[in-house]
């Protein structure tokens, strides 16, 4: 599915297998990247984007985090991103940002991802 398609697809499904830091992106096995809805997160290089806010945890402490979320570490590329093996959310496109989905998804036991990330203190909500 192309990055259009999804764009104006009310929902999906994203089966994740990576993720570089704490707001995405998640790379799906169905193709898409996702960026989470909703929240901010410092980027790996340690800096704020403009005009986002800026969480006082750490890239790497974000990041992990939502790897916890997504089940564990199961690895790393060589890229330096964090390979996962999680169960297929549900998720709905928001809009795109830098060839990515903004996308709000459901964890496979319900819960919101992006508040499941504010309760772990390492991002800030970002509209």
């Amino acid at each position: 599915m192309g990055l259009l398609t999804l764009v104006s697809a009310a929902t999906f499904v994203c089966t994740p297998v990576a993720v570089w830091d704490g707001d995405g992106p998640i790379w799906c096995k169905e193709g898409p990247k996702i960026r989470i809805a909703g929240i901010a997160a410092r980027e790996m290089d340690g800096t704020c984007s403009r005009g986002h806010p800026c969480p006082s945890s750490s890239a790497v402490a974000a990041r992990d985090a939502l790897v916890r979320l997504l089940g564990g570490p199961k690895g790393q590329r060589d890229s330096g991103h964090i390979i996962v093996r999680a169960p297929a959310m549900r998720c709905s496109a928001d809009g795109q940002s830098y060839g990515r989905v903004v996308a709000s998804c459901r964890l496979s036991d319900g819960r919101d991802l992006a508040q499941a990330m504010l309760a772990t203190k390492t991002v800030l909500p970002w509209r």
